[in-house]
């Protein structure tokens, strides 16, 4: 998918001046096969009196009218930005969704198909990863490109990063304008995962200076937000549940089965983690070590049956706490719940990455789709390596997970104390809300391991090797 400047820099050099007439001409060499009225963008703004209907709306620029079908349709899929998405379209949809008995998704899919046939107002699709959004938003895309319309379809990290960096570039002061008159402007815009920020001020303005133009000129737009819209920042959602403006469809039950990864546990690795591999009697344990191993096997198992509130595995390395909360996080997706399997060392990474400067906005759509997930995994949790702002968003997950009892598994090889964060040491010691089994048994797969030859044995540990 090219970047979106790029597109804007190449094929609409001229747009800001071909907006505002008609009659208007390049000042600056264009290439022979660029409209010199339209700067490549395929649409102008003509003068109109006020009261015309098509007053200060976008119009097909005359070398629109005058190209074939085939290169019209070519010409609006590189304008678009649709890529590969080309293939999402209504026809590769079910329309009672994969179950063939969705009556939720049924709804959304006409309403979808009606929107693409008679692009007004604004369409809100909501629903967790995995619901069929971004499929439906890209098919009123693709639907609207072959009816011969103009169409952007932005994903908003990718949006706010070309902005940025166009704004950062510093070779061409108005490379930063054009491209946001051009996204504000676009005849058809379709903005994906629209939730998907971190907050940063400058990156939330930018986002709500878009909707507010949008909304002011009732331009027709399609929002997806993995979050329901009223829960968004306060100005994003007055407007969008705007009932004068806006149709929002809840793609309810959509996550079920789906599964995100956060870290190396793939969908496929985590399917070699059962509970029917899992050995609970060990040779070579002590009576203490056994009954602590087979103890965390059989609250993992009831945990399973009936999730809820926090389960926290203590051991040291290699117990099998990872494996008991795999076994759980496999039993969910057996019985069609979303899951999110978290490392939570890679999580860090990636918020910290995202609140760098000049970082990109990717933490917003990792903490989206763990908040919306039915059961999170947070393996090997620790903090005391994250930036403060890491650590903040660490809390908010699991705050978030408290105060919705949402089932969450937690791994860690250190006690409690040693977070250095006594807000999410207490939630996750909160007798009310969960518990926390300590697995008190050594390596799961490598056992005991005798100690160095000039470290003689204590008796103690020589009954154990026995």
């Amino acid at each position: 998918m090219k970047r979106l400047d790029e597109i804007v820099l190449k094929t609409a050099a001229n747009v800001s001046s071909a907006a505002t007439s008609d009659t208007s001409s390049s000042t600056n060499s264009e290439p022979e096969d660029v409209c010199p009225r339209c700067g490549g963008a395929g649409f102008v703004r003509r003068k109109r009196p006020v009261d015309d209907p098509r007053f200060g709306k976008a119009e097909p620029c005359d070398c629109v009218l005058d190209e074939t079908a085939d290169v019209r349709q070519a010409r609006l899929e590189r304008i678009s930005n649709i890529g590969s998405l080309t293939r999402f379209t209504f026809e590769t949809l079910v329309p009672s969704g994969r179950s063939g008995e969705s009556d939720w998704f049924r709804r959304a899919f006409e309403a979808a198909r009606g929107f693409a046939d008679d692009p007004r107002g604004w369409l809100v699709l909501t629903g967790a990863s995995g619901s069929g959004k971004t499929h439906l938003a890209a098919a009123i895309a693709n639907e609207c490109i072959a009816q011969g319309q103009h169409v952007l379809f932005m994903v908003v990290s990718d949006l706010l990063d070309h902005l940025r960096a166009s704004y950062d570039a510093g070779d061409d002061e108005m490379s930063f304008d054009r491209l946001f008159d051009q996204v504000r402007n676009a005849p058809i815009l379709v903005l994906d995962d629209i939730d998907a920020i971190a907050p940063k001020a400058w990156a939330q303005e930018k986002l709500f200076q878009v909707v507010n133009h949008r909304y002011n000129a009732m331009l027709p737009t399609v929002y997806t937000t993995s979050e329901r819209p009223q829960e968004l920042e306060e100005r994003l959602a007055t407007r969008l549940c705007d009932e004068s403006l806006s149709q929002v469809w809840v793609l309810e039950g959509s996550s079920k089965g789906s599964y995100v990864q956060i870290g190396g546990m793939t969908r496929e690795r985590l399917g070699d983690f059962q509970f029917r591999n899992f050995e609970p009697r060990l040779p070579n344990l002590t009576p203490e070590e056994s009954a602590s191993l087979q103890g965390a096997f059989r609250t993992a198992a009831d945990y399973a049956e009936r999730p809820a509130g926090f389960l926290t595995l203590l051991g040291e390395s290699g117990c099998g706490k990872t494996h008991l909360a795999a076994a759980i996080a496999n039993r969910a997706l057996s019985d069609g719940h979303s899951v999110a399997f978290v490392f939570v060392p890679d999580l860090l990474d990636e918020l910290r990455s995202g609140n760098r400067p000049g970082g990109g906005e990717e933490g917003g759509g990792l903490l989206a789709a763990i908040r919306s997930a039915e059961l999170v995994v947070l393996d090997d949790l620790a903090t005391h390596y994250a930036t403060p702002w890491a650590q903040e968003k660490l809390f908010q997950i699991v705050n978030y997970r408290n105060l919705t009892g949402g089932p969450t598994v937690v791994t860690m090889d250190q006690p409690l104390d040693s977070l250095g964060q006594p807000r999410i040491a207490g939630r996750l010691s909160d007798p009310h809300h969960g518990a926390i089994v300590l697995i008190n048994a050594p390596h799961y797969t490598l056992g005991h391991q005798p100690r160095p030859a000039e470290q003689p044995r204590t008796p103690s540990r020589q009954r154990r090797q026995r």
